[in-house]
């Protein structure tokens, strides 16, 4: 089996990538901004918050919790969703430092 896209880059970058998916998607940011203001959630909550049918808002629930940034807590028949603090905050120092750093190469004289 070949190399996947992923293997030429190190981890560093791989992750910085997993979490950019969590914003690259709007309905991802949006199920973000309901989980942020209402501190937890349930999916059937966020399908009458949306605009998206429940088989897609569970889609997007689904990648935001391979990434990590959000925990699912079961209490069948429901599951109940919010915003991981501790890779919240890895985003929030990721990309913070990520911008700094390339703050230094924004504004190309020779453009």
């Amino acid at each position: 089996m070949g190399l996947t896209k992923t293997t030429p880059f190190t981890t560093e970058q791989n992750r910085i990538a997993d979490l950019a998916k969590a914003f690259a998607h709007p309905a991802r940011v949006a199920i973000l901004q309901v989980l942020a203001r209402q501190k937890s959630c349930v999916c059937g909550d966020l399908v009458d918050e949306l605009p998206l049918a429940q088989a897609t808002v569970s889609q997007h629930l689904k990648e935001l919790k391979r990434i990590g940034i959000i925990r699912g807590d079961l209490d069948p028949p429901r599951v109940c969703y919010c915003i991981s603090e501790p890779i919240w905050e890895e985003a929030r120092l990721t990309f913070g430092t990520l911008l700094a750093k390339l703050e230094t190469f924004v504004g190309c004289d020779d453009c």
